[in-house]
């Protein structure tokens, strides 16, 4: 692994003061030579025929903090929408699901939206996550989970950022298929299936462009910095 990307790694997180390390997604049709496949048990499927190793994809950014492993579409399908968004599965294929049609009945979202959503524009047979300073291959996308002042920061440093709500998981093909870095605020799918704390947003941001926004958000912290100052001892004519 190039030096240079744990290196990047290391100034994100320190820079933002990031509470979990910077993630590393990989798009492929091989396997990464040295990296194991996820292994979990797949429960027993639903009536209309739905499992998967964890309850939605999302869920393997909160696995991958703690090493790299691989996946295949079949450990991603207990979740629908996230199947589509990745590419597994196409709008059609999903239209009879139980969990569509909850999300649907209950009002989440209506089905006009559903061809609006972005989505990567063709499967792979694995997705890879890990720490991106672990990562042995260039990532596809970088994935952080920001706070509040982190998003700020974020939002201040790149220029054209798409701020996203639901579904959470597009905006990893946001940034694999159109180049752009995106912040969701969440959704009330993934953040129940992932336990992802509520002050918490999540952003994706093109693996090629990552070095430029680590520059980016360096310069604008060290704005902020000065600018915190200022309102600190300016602050202080105001207190007892």
């Amino acid at each position: 692994m190039p030096e240079s990307r744990r290196q990047l790694a290391t100034t994100l997180t320190e820079t933002l003061g990031l509470a979990h390390p910077p993630l590393a997604i990989v798009f492929s049709d091989e396997p990464i030579e040295g990296v194991r496949s996820f292994d979990a048990p797949m429960p027993p499927p639903t009536d209309d025929g739905r499992t998967g190793r964890v309850a939605a994809g999302c869920v393997f950014w909160m696995r991958a903090a703690d090493g790299m492993f691989s996946t295949v579409a079949e450990d991603h399908a207990n979740c629908s929408v996230g199947s589509v968004t990745h590419g597994f599965k196409t709008l059609g294929d999903v239209a009879d699901s139980a969990d569509v049609g909850a999300i649907v009945e209950a009002g989440w979202v209506s089905p006009d939206v559903f061809p609006e959503i972005p989505a990567l524009s063709r499967a792979y047979r694995y997705v890879t996550y890990g720490p991106l300073a672990d990562c042995p291959v260039e990532p596809d996308v970088v994935f952080l989970r920001l706070n509040a002042k982190q998003a700020m920061v974020m939002s201040d440093a790149v220029a054209g950022l798409r701020f996203e709500g639901k579904p959470q998981c597009h905006i990893v093909p946001i940034a694999k298929e159109y180049g752009q870095v995106a912040i969701s605020v969440g959704c009330m799918l993934s953040r129940v299936r992932t336990g992802m704390a509520n002050s918490e947003m999540t952003c994706a941001i093109p693996g090629g462009r990552f070095a430029d926004v680590v520059a980016q958000v360096a310069s604008t912290a060290a704005v902020d910095a000065t600018v915190a100052g200022y309102a600190a001892e300016d602050s202080k004519r105001f207190r007892a």
